[in-house]
């Protein structure tokens, strides 16, 4: 079996958690789902495929997919591309064959804090969300030369550009 990092843990949670927002805008019209729900258009917990369910949460939701369940929350401006030790622990719980060493929520909060110190993820400042957002890296380049956004962002907000090395 192939080493598994935190990075990617974080990947794939992020991935689960795009492909299941996708379903929800497809089925209601919107990734976030929380107004349709507070406003009692639709209830708490329902269907959105004959396979796939939902559940909302204070500020989140758990879809319910055929072979396991992604929980996350909505961020700021209606983020989709947050996380926590919290949800990748709950992920990796999920596929114990795969994310073994991070089925331990002690090693899992270490690992996830040498993450930060290494200023990989941040919370947005002045924010009250307890999420972090991958941050994207700044190599020295060509000032000419930029790539997009990370893959997983997600917001309507214009992120920073991210300089390469010419690749």
């Amino acid at each position: 079996m192939q080493f598994q990092t935190l990075e990617t843990l974080i990947s794939e949670y992020l991935t689960k958690v795009n492909n299941a927002t996708q379903l929800l805008e497809r089925c209601f019209g919107t990734k976030n789902i929380l107004r349709l729900w507070r406003s009692k258009k639709i209830p708490q917990r329902g269907s959105v495929t004959d396979n796939v369910t939902y559940e909302l949460h204070g500020i989140g939701c758990c879809v319910y997919l055929s072979d396991l369940y992604i929980d996350f929350d909505y961020g700021p401006d209606d983020r989709v591309d947050g996380f926590d030790v919290w949800r990748l622990y709950i992920y990796a719980c999920e596929l114990p064959h795969k994310y073994k060493k991070y089925t331990d929520k002690n090693y899992l909060a270490h690992e996830f804090d040498e993450y930060l110190k290494l200023g990989k993820a941040k919370k947005i400042p002045g924010s009250m969300s307890n999420l972090y957002y991958i941050q994207p890296l700044i190599l020295n380049a060509h000032p000419d030369e930029q790539s997009g956004p990370h893959p997983h962002a997600t917001t309507n907000n214009p992120t920073p550009r991210t300089k390469h090395n010419g690749e």
